[in-house]
């Protein structure tokens, strides 16, 4: 189990995730619903993972996007950290986040 892991993201605030090459935010209009195609599969996100998925660009940190979704629903951060944490590592175990690469150009 620790050897598939570490192919994966450890998120944390400070990481920068974003969606692998491999795998793409959608609105499948057949379906009426946003989801995330990557070969041979299917993930059907809700509502508040789409919201948290549009903040995944490679460019925001974890943290930032902590921040920003604290505000727009003025509730605590450390709720909100703690929930956006969770759904952002289970999505990376599951191979469906990365962390941005830097650029060295």
């Amino acid at each position: 189990m620790t050897g598939a892991r570490s192919r994966n993201l450890t998120v944390e605030e400070a990481s920068r995730p974003v969606l692998p090459r491999h795998a793409k935010l959608r609105f499948d209009v057949t379906r009426q619903r946003w989801v995330i195609l990557a070969p041979e599969r299917v993930l059907a996100p809700d509502e508040i993972a789409v919201e948290i998925l549009q903040l995944c660009d490679g460019v925001r940190s974890v943290a930032e996007m902590i921040d920003e979704l604290a505000r727009k629903y003025s509730a605590a951060r450390e709720l909100i950290g703690a929930d956006v944490i969770a759904m952002l590592q289970d999505l990376a175990d599951k191979g469906f986040l990365a962390e941005a690469r830097e650029n060295t150009t």
